[in-house]
């Protein structure tokens, strides 16, 4: 994607949506997907929520297994390692409440400050990196 964010961090939201054609939002993640050239970045709780919500949309999981066989679709977040970070995410943001998910991405977002965060999720207007820096998005308009 022409664009001077170096990496684009994916949420669930975008990833289902791409995947599930009957999805609200799937020509809008289908074209955003079109412009990415370089792998997404992600974690293993977002992979997990997706494939929930995919089979719960009775949609197998092999085209989102497959973006990570591939190499589009990179797990980049060790939990362990980022732990404490993640438990003060969730303790600021308990009255959302935000998901372990969320709570990794804000970290991503914090971990490779040029990224943009791609999701459907309107918390993300509400989440900050670095506890007062807005998270450059990209999500469709609404």
């Amino acid at each position: 994607m022409a664009s001077a964010h170096k990496e684009i961090i994916a949420d669930t939201g975008p990833l289902v949506a791409y995947l599930d054609r009957s999805d609200r939002d799937h020509a809008w993640a289908k074209e955003a997907f079109s412009r990415i050239t370089r792998p997404l970045l992600t974690c293993e709780a977002v992979i997990a929520e997706a494939l929930f919500l995919l089979r719960r949309g009775g949609i197998a999981p092999d085209g989102l297994l497959d973006l990570v066989r591939r190499g589009l679709l990179v797990p980049k977040f060790d939990l362990a390692e980022e732990i404490a970070a993640i438990q003060q995410l969730m303790k600021t943001y308990r009255n959302i409440p935000m998901s372990l998910a969320d709570a990794c991405l804000v970290r991503m977002a914090e971990v490779f400050p040029d990224s943009k965060v791609m999701t459907l999720d309107s918390d993300f207007v509400v989440y900050r990196k670095s506890r007062r820096r807005v998270i450059p998005l990209l999500s469709p308009e609404r």
